[in-house]
C-alpha cells in the first residue's frame, strides 16, 4: 500500500508541473488597434487584450501572472528574455498599466510588436508573450 502511495504522489506532481507549463503557454495579447495592414494618420492608437495574464502597474512590484505592455516599433524581440525591455525610441513601457496608448510614428511602413513583461523588473515572460501588427502611415 506504501508503494501505491508513493507513485500516487509522484504522478500528482507530475500532473501539476506538466499542468502549470501548459497553462502558461496558454498565454497571449492580441493587438487589437490598429489592425494588421491598416492605412494610419500619426498619432496612432495601439490598444491590446490579454489572456491568461493580467495587466497591472509596474509600481505594483512583480507578481507572477501579471504585468504590463510594451510596445516595441521597428525593432525584433530581443533576443535575451531573461534582460529588461530596455526603454527608448523603439521600446516605449506602459508601465502605468494601461491597456491603450498613442504612439507618433513617422510616414512609412511600420512594425508594432506587444511585448508582456513582469511589473516592475520589466523583463518580459519567456516564452514570450507578444503579438505584431504591420501598418503604413500616411
Amino acid at each position: 500500500m506504501q508503494h501505491f502511495s508513493v507513485k500516487f504522489f509522484t504522478l500528482l506532481a507530475v500532473l501539476f508541473v506538466f499542468g502549470m507549463s501548459s497553462a502558461s503557454a496558454g498565454n497571449s495579447v492580441k493587438i487589437t488597434e490598429p489592425p494588421n495592414g491598416a492605412v494610419v494618420s500619426s498619432p496612432v492608437k495601439v490598444c491590446f487584450k490579454t489572456h491568461g495574464v493580467e495587466v497591472e502597474p509596474s509600481k505594483k512590484g512583480t507578481n507572477e501572472g501579471k504585468g504590463h505592455h510594451h510596445i516595441l516599433v521597428d525593432v525584433d524581440l530581443p533576443k535575451d528574455l531573461s534582460k529588461p525591455v530596455g526603454k527608448d525610441a523603439h521600446h516605449i513601457h506602459m508601465g502605468d498599466g494601461s491597456t491603450c496608448k498613442e504612439i507618433k510614428l513617422d510616414a512609412g511602413k511600420h512594425s508594432i510588436r506587444a511585448l508582456f513583461a513582469r511589473g516592475g523588473t520589466h523583463v518580459p515572460y519567456d516564452p514570450a508573450i507578444t503579438d505584431e501588427v504591420h501598418v503604413t502611415v500616411k
